[in-house]
């Protein structure tokens, strides 16, 4: 059994059984995959994948076993190598960390600035996307860290780790009569053209789920992943804004005013999402703790050991 092996396993479920595009994955041939997996098969005396004619079609209950302990594995490989480029490299190394365009453009700028402070040796890049693909890169080990505010708790396969929670605003052009009203209702902002965050972003979720629940249908006639896009829009007159109230600026939003309109949609959670059962370097440590201060060491190692987030968050 080779190491080579597991990885080839693993690639290829994660690829949908598609040998052809886990063979590109790992840079080597679609019939050089295939014979190591029968050959690890015909070892174990098991059939990971079931097949139709050359096609993969299934992962058979003895296969989603032992992909389960092939990944495990891996894990500690890639472990073993975090702990050497540790404590051989002192405080250098890289860390990726994979954020939605909010949490990239509001949250995380001075945070950024303290971690390369400290920590110059340390190559810090950053992965934007949507909470879907944060969480993927994060489980593929394609990013260190993943930040964002849905999706994350959806994956059992991390560690969620409650920051900080925030709420939405309603921006509006100055002079705009819906900064007039004494209080602003859902029932206010069915008047107006709406723009808003798509679907899968920043709390998008909760504005939904409030309108469904007093059975009222906005009229949101644009839906963007970038709080910037979305105020521009409003400052050409073509609706309100809902954005997170770290969006707005009044300075650097000149001509455009804000309401806070939390008590309208609740509140959101800002997490972080580790892969589970990862070996964390100090200056990852240092990079969460930067950035929730109550994430300390000890509150994200008994999360990582299974104390729960909410544990965490209490810490």
């Amino acid at each position: 059994m080779k190491l080579q092996q597991l990885r080839y396993l693993v690639e290829v479920a994660r690829s949908n059984l598609n040998v052809s595009e886990a063979a590109e994955v790992l840079y080597t041939s679609q019939p050089g995959v295939s014979k190591q997996i029968k050959l690890l098969e015909d070892e174990l005396g098991v059939v990971v994948f079931e097949r139709s004619g050359k096609r993969l079609t299934a992962v058979t209950e003895p296969g989603k076993r032992v992909l389960e302990i092939a990944e495990r594995i891996l894990r500690e490989v890639q472990n073993i190598k975090r702990v050497g480029d540790e404590y051989a490299g002192g405080n250098s190394g890289s860390l990726v960390i994979a954020a939605t365009h909010t949490q990239a453009r509001y949250s995380l700028p001075g945070i950024v600035k303290q971690f390369m402070d400290k920590y110059p040796n340390v190559r810090l890049s950053m992965h934007q996307g949507s909470p879907t693909q944060i969480a993927e890169w994060t489980l593929k080990g394609e990013a260190d860290i993943a930040i964002a505010t849905e999706t994350l708790d959806q994956y059992e396969q991390l560690v969620i780790l409650p920051c900080f929670q925030w709420g939405h605003c309603l921006v509006a052009p100055e002079g705009h009569p819906v900064l007039e009203e004494r209080t602003i209702s859902l029932a206010t902002l069915t008047r107006w053209p709406l723009i808003t965050y798509d679907p899968a972003f920043a709390g998008r979720s909760r504005i939904n789920k409030a309108f469904e629940r007093a059975e009222l249908t906005p009229n949101i006639v644009l839906a963007a992943i970038d709080a910037d896009v979305i105020k521009t829009y409003v400052s050409l007159g073509l609706g309100l804004g809902i954005i997170a109230q770290m969006a707005y600026d009044p300075v650097r939003d000149a001509g455009l005013k804000a309401v806070n309109v939390e008590h309208l949609f609740g509140s959101n959670t800002t997490r972080i999402g580790l892969r589970r059962g990862t070996y964390l370097r100090r200056f990852e440590y240092d990079f969460i703790t930067l950035f929730a201060s109550h994430l300390t060491q000890k509150a994200v190692d008994m999360a990582m050991a299974g104390a729960g987030a909410h544990d965490a968050y209490q810490l």
